[in-house]
């Protein structure tokens, strides 16, 4: 990308009102950013969702200004950026329709031909939590991915640093511009951070930080990652806000199960209760969903829990699909002659006990 061209992107950036989609609306139309600046007010109205309301300062020329001084400060700075048209443009944030314009990158990010998972989850995490974040990533880390998380509090930060005790890549997708850190009292990871991957944005270093940001950060969390996994969260938060994201983008959701009265379990058990996401009690589970094999073609091994109690009827549906592979809700019902509602709360719980596994289309099998 020319720098004409990338300060006309950025001016347009400045325009209250344009975002992301309308902006990528005019360029594709228009064919570039620098072209689309010089249009007349009646060539902008002709395109599908460009009224008076998002042209209002469209010619004001404060925009350049504004668009030249983060130039500078790029530069300045040695920030590096990607447009959504560039090949280094990561691939999967692409295919989102509301993906950034631009990224800014710092660090030593590489994207190419990597997995690609997010691990979000609560600010308060428990050491439970903790523990399960940790084993999760020592457990992945032969399948080398790259762990992306959102550099605050509690699981996020959590993630950052498991990844870099296993010399996994990690990047912090920030709700600010690069010359800030929130919280400041992580500042101190992050030039381990830098070292193992780095930091990434959409915020320009004069946008003013308001925790709203963080709401349009995590689509970014979510549009980079073939998963996004949710370790611990409350009824409500911002790690449900991700997993929105994740399942309006097609990726898959996991969710790690939790007792039903902790506070903190509430937003992953509803997740899995109502089918927006995977349940997730190991390593195993994930590289299974999402195909993952060793370099030597072989699956991550699966830990068969032994001595497990079953009652009747959770053995009338081991037996069945242990003679049968895997098989859909209906047909296990049927053949158990029980109602659907009860076999779907009968399969929950031996899910939890670790017998079996959720697959896609409604389909579960014996692990």
């Amino acid at each position: 990308m020319t720098e004409n061209e990338f300060l006309s992107l950025l001016t347009l950036q400045h325009i209250p009102h344009l975002g992301d989609g309308s902006i990528k609306k005019l360029i594709q139309h228009f064919g570039s950013a620098a072209v689309v600046l010089q249009q007349k007010k009646e060539h902008l109205l002709k395109i599908e969702g460009i009224g008076e309301h998002k042209l209002q300062s469209f010619w004001d020329e404060k925009h350049a200004a504004f668009a030249k001084a983060e130039v500078d400060h790029i530069k300045t700075h040695n920030i590096t950026y990607s447009c959504y048209t560039d090949d280094h443009y990561p691939q999967r944030l692409k295919h989102c329709i509301d993906g950034p314009v631009i990224l800014f990158e710092k660090g030593n990010i590489q994207l190419r031909q990597r997995k690609i998972i997010s691990i979000v989850g609560t600010r308060k995490i428990t050491s439970y939590g903790t523990a399960f974040v940790e084993k999760l990533i020592e457990e992945i880390a032969p399948f080398n991915p790259v762990i992306v998380s959102g550099f605050a509090y509690g699981v996020d930060i959590t993630a950052h640093k498991a990844a870099i005790a296993n010399n996994l890549q990690t990047i912090g997708i920030l709700a600010h511009g690069l010359d800030k850190m929130y919280p400041k009292v992580h500042s101190k990871y992050v030039k381990e951070v830098t070292e193992n991957g780095g930091f990434m944005t959409d915020f320009w270093t004069s946008d003013t930080f308001v925790h709203t940001n963080f709401l349009q950060r995590n689509r970014i969390i979510a549009g980079l990652s073939e998963a996004t996994i949710v370790i611990e969260s409350a009824a409500k938060g911002g790690s449900l806000v991700t997993t929105d994201f994740a399942n309006g983008y097609h990726r898959d959701v996991f969710a790690v199960p939790g007792r039903a009265n902790d506070p903190l379990s509430i937003g992953c058990n509803n997740l899995i209760k109502q089918h927006k996401a995977h349940l997730l009690t190991s390593a195993a589970d994930l590289a299974y969903i999402l195909n993952w094999k060793l370099e030597e073609d072989t699956p991550l091994p699966v830990q068969k829990k032994l001595f497990v109690e079953l009652d009747d009827d959770e053995k009338c549906i081991w037996r069945f699909l242990t003679d049968h592979g895997k098989e859909q809700l209906d047909l296990i019902a049927l053949h158990c002659k029980m109602p659907t509602h009860k076999i779907a709360g009968i399969l929950l719980t031996m899910e939890l006990k670790g017998v079996i596994r959720p697959l896609p289309g409604k389909l579960f099998e014996v692990i």
